[in-house]
């Protein structure tokens, strides 16, 4: 090299793209002729990105490393070199409108072939972003980008095709984006929401949680007075087939079929009875929409817009039966032909906007006999009284955990134990969630306090989904826990694992599994919390989902409820909670362990 004769330097300059499915932005760099490292601002992913092809003489789709960032945080990010898309971005977060470079929205469409327009990535950001002013207001949540954008696009796609399916992964908050889409419409008339029996108080309460505005009705199937706006009916999916008929005089603004897989076979009577009903909006969640066959998804998608899969032979023999086969043509065909009706993100995908650890406390539904058996078993512990002294300490345990144990399941107490599903509102619901997670291929940690619930999980699980489950708890020894540890933490280790809550909930590390399940409730959070660390510590690469299970009405709700608020009994911890407890008066101690009849 002659003296003085310097080398050229590309420049890199940084390049945001909007991702409309999130509401955020891929911060990446462009040399000019190639991509270079993410911007050191956020979570950096691989996406995929349109760019020129390296001769310049065309565009093609490449994996980009990319930082994802929030639109709030766009403005003040520290960025070497921002190029155009940077600033014209910046410019639209202020209010302005000047059109984009093609940088600004190098997003492929689902077939990879085409490159989302300026007009439509535009046209979302405004919309989304007016969604989550509007929703300050009317929800008592912050929803992240990625939620209002699902709230948003779950307006359009029904005004546009009349139904969506919202398919996002366990733990994203479908609920929720379901509430604000309800909330929104709460004035055009009534809605309903259709979802598993055990979901019903769920629903209830979480309306209640996020959108007090709205007024719920539990409807059982008895004739179905006028209902107005503002007003949301709650069932479960057996009522809805029971008692259809009643439906077809009521017409609603919104229908919501809350783990809608439970409608993909088409010839079911529930399934007819739900597209009987007479709906403006037909709103399908599910965290899996395909379980077995690609049909189950033309259920779905007929379901919410027959106009586009009226079909079943023409989409057996479009997409089906090609993909069954092999082609890549169909699969990217079928993308193209779901997408304006599908929202489906992973995880994964909105990692930057997650944080560590996702909480879901689920309100479980009891049973007929569950209702029975709990009211009996209370009614006979006050007719035998709760004594005085030691002995009043031993029957407030005794009666504790009777009740809790009808909460798991009846026939941990009649002994009835021959056919499990069906009896409890909570092993229904815990049923599916283990279902989908393992679909998922996620693996499950479940806590539970008792060992004969322990045991009943392992065999249920057996016989539902014939997956071989181990137990680890307080009965074994120290080479046996060892190898239950080793075993689950291996790649090809069990699906699921239980674990009684005082054995397994301090000291391991099971950081294979980031879905925690506390099958029951026990005062003191901070052993749930423990527990949960199982799985959320050093190694762990997955943003965790921890699910609590509180059957509502019952005493269990007592014990959420002072996990989350100061109350009279906001110290109890472990054996303590009892004494306490203990020293209540009758009336006290009886208004906290009876089922709620008005709830």
């Amino acid at each position: 090299m002659e003296t003085g004769q310097k080398l050229a330097v590309a420049v890199l300059e940084s390049q945001a793209t909007y991702l409309p499915d999130r509401h955020m932005f891929a911060l990446w760099t462009w040399s000019g002729r190639a991509a270079g490292a993410a911007p050191p601002v956020g979570d950096v992913e691989t996406i995929p990105l349109v760019v020129p092809t390296p001769d310049l003489g065309g565009f093609e789709v490449a994996g980009i490393e990319c930082a994802l960032i929030e639109p709030d945080g766009l403005a003040g990010a520290p960025l070497d070199s921002p190029g155009p898309s940077v600033d014209i971005w910046r410019t639209w977060i202020a209010g302005g409108d000047t059109a984009l470079p093609i940088a600004a929205h190098a997003i492929p469409d689902a077939t990879g072939v085409a490159v989302t327009s300026a007009d439509r990535a535009t046209a979302v950001f405004r919309r989304t972003d007016a969604v989550a002013t509007e929703l300050r207001t009317a929800l008592t949540a912050e929803l992240r980008p990625y939620q209002v954008r699902g709230v948003s696009w779950l307006r359009e796609t029904a005004d546009t095709h009349g139904g969506a399916v919202l398919a996002d992964e366990m733990g994203l908050g479908k609920t929720l984006q379901a509430i604000g889409y309800l909330a929104g419409r709460a004035e055009e008339g009534p809605q309903l929401v259709v979802c598993p029996t055990s979901l019903v108080g769920n629903w209830a309460h979480e309306i209640a949680r996020f959108a007090p505005g709205l007024r719920t009705v539990n409807w059982r199937g008895e004739p179905l007075e006028t209902v107005d706006g503002g007003t949301v009916v709650l069932t479960g999916y057996p009522t809805l087939r029971l008692h259809g008929p009643v439906m077809k005089d009521h017409h609603w603004v919104t229908a919501v079929f809350d783990e809608a897989q439970v409608l993909k076979n088409p010839r079911t009577q529930i399934s007819k009875a739900a597209r009987d009903l007479a709906a403006d909006a037909r709103i399908a969640l599910t965290g899996t929409p395909v379980e077995n066959r690609l049909e189950e998804l033309w259920a779905l998608l007929n379901l919410v817009a027959p106009q586009l899969f009226g079909h079943k032979t023409q989409f057996r023999r479009r997409f089906a039966r090609p993909i069954a086969d092999g082609s890549l043509a169909a699969a990217a065909r079928l993308r193209g032909a779901i997408e304006p009706v599908v929202l489906m993100r992973k995880k994964a995908q909105v990692a930057g906007s997650l944080p560590p650890k996702i909480h879901a406390d689920l309100i479980c539904g009891l049973t007929e006999e569950q209702q029975q058996l709990y009211d009996r078993l209370l009614d006979q512990v006050i007719d035998d009284g709760f004594g005085t002294g030691a002995q009043r300490q031993t029957k407030v345990l005794a009666a504790l955990t009777a009740l809790k144990q009808v909460c798991n399941h009846p026939g941990l107490i009649t002994g009835d134990l021959d056919e499990l599903s069906g009896r409890s509102g909570k092993l229904d619901l815990c049923t599916d969630i283990v279902a989908n997670n393992l679909d998922t291929g996620s693996p499950t940690l479940l806590f539970t306090q008792y060992r004969q619930t322990g045991e009943l999980l392992v065999r249920h699980c057996d016989e539902q989904f014939g997956v071989r489950v181990p137990f680890f708890h307080g009965g074994l020894n120290q080479e046996q826990r060892a190898d239950i540890v080793s075993s689950f933490q291996a790649d090809d280790g069990p699906k699921v694992l239980v674990l009684s809550l005082k054995a397994g909930g301090t000291g391991l590390t099971l950081t294979r599994a980031a879905d925690v399940i506390h099958f029951d409730r026990w005062w003191n959070p901070a052993v749930e919390a423990q527990a949960s660390d199982r799985v959320h510590r050093i190694g762990q690469t997955r943003t965790v989902t921890v699910t609590t299970l509180t059957t509502g009405t019952t005493v269990e709700e007592h014990i959420a409820a002072m996990h989350s608020r100061k109350s009279a009994l906001s110290d109890i911890a472990d054996m303590s909670g009892v004494a306490e407890l203990a020293r209540l008066d009758d009336d006290r101690l009886i208004a906290i362990l009876r089922r709620k009849r008005d709830s």
